[in-house]
C-alpha cells in the first residue's frame, strides 16, 4: 500500500531511484532480527565489510555466513570500528539504550559518524535524539523506518521514509538502496516516522473496514469465501 503512495507523492517527496549505489565500505549494523538480519546479510551480499552487534547469539550465527561480516561486543564498538551505522531496534527503549546507554554508540561518536535508525519508534523521541547527537558529538542522525515486510527484508525491495536534510539523504541513499527498492525523503529529521505512524494508520483502518465488510456479509447471510 504504501509503495504505491510512495511513487505517486514522488514530485513532493523526492523518491531517489536512480542514484548511483556505492559499495565496498565498512557498516555498522545493531539489531539483527527477521528484519534487522535480512537487511545486514543484503549489505554484506553488496560487498560491504559489516560490523554488527545483536544480543541474541541466534541473530548472529544466521548473519555472519554471508560475506565480511565481524563481531563485536556493544554498541560502541560498533561506532569504533565503522563511522556509518544502521540500526533495526523493536522499541523507543532499545533505541535510546543503544544509543545513549552505558556501552552505547555516543561513547565513540564523532562528527565524521552517519547513523541511520530503521527503527519504528516516536518521532518526538528520534527528534531529540539527532538534536542530542549533533550538539554534543557532531553526529549527523536520519530516521528511515520501512515497509515492505520480512519478505522485503530478504529481498532487497523495502521501502525507506527517510526524515532528515537534503545532504543526509543524499549520503544514505546509496546505503539505503542496498537493501530496499523505494526511497522516499519525506522532510526533515522524524517526518520518516511520522510517515510510518500515518501508513501504519492507513493499513489498521483498512484492516477494520474489511473485517467490518465480512461481519456484514456474513450476517446478510453471503457466503465468506465469496466476499474473500
Amino acid at each position: 500500500m504504501f509503495r504505491s503512495a510512495a511513487l505517486k507523492l514522488h514530485a513532493s517527496m523526492g523518491v531517489a531511484r536512480s542514484m548511483s549505489t556505492t559499495t565496498g565500505q565498512t557498516i555498522g549494523f545493531i539489531g539483527l532480527g527477521q528484519m534487522g538480519g535480512n537487511m545486514a546479510i543484503n549489505l554484506a551480499k553488496a560487498g560491504n565489510h559489516v560490523v554488527v552487534f545483536d544480543v541474541v547469539q541466534a541473530n548472529i550465527d544466521a548473519v555472519t555466513p554471508h560475506g565480511k561480516v565481524d563481531v563485536v561486543s556493544s554498541p560502541r564498538e560498533v561506532a569504533a570500528q565503522a563511522t556509518t551505522v544502521v540500526t533495526m531496534l523493536p522499541s523507543t527503549p532499545h533505541v535510546e539504550q543503544v544509543y545513549l546507554g552505558k556501552d552505547g554508540l555516543i561513547h565513540a561518536l564523532t562528527k565524521s559518524h552517519f547513523l541511520i535508525d530503521s527503527s519504528t519508534i516516536d518521532p518526538g523521541f528520534t527528534k531529540t535524539l539527532a538534536a542530542r547527537l549533533v550538539k554534543e558529538v557532531g553526529a549527523t542522525l536520519v530516521d528511515a523506518p520501512v515497509s515492505g515486510g520480512v519478505n522485503g527484508a530478504k529481498n532487497a525491495s523495502l521501502t525507506f521514509m527517510v526524515g532528515g536534510s537534503d545532504d543526509a539523504f543524499a549520503k544514505a541513499n546509496p546505503v539505503l538502496k542496498q537493501m530496499g527498492k523505494n526511497i522516499v525523503h519525506c522532510g526533515g529529521v522524524s517526518t520518516g516516522q511520522a510517515a510510518k505512524i500515518c501508513n501504519n494508520l492507513a493499513l489498521a483502518i483498512e484492516m477494520v473496514a474489511v473485517a467490518e465488510a465480512m461481519t456484514l456479509g456474513d450476517k446478510q447471510g453471503s457466503k465468506i469465501c465469496i466476499l474473500y
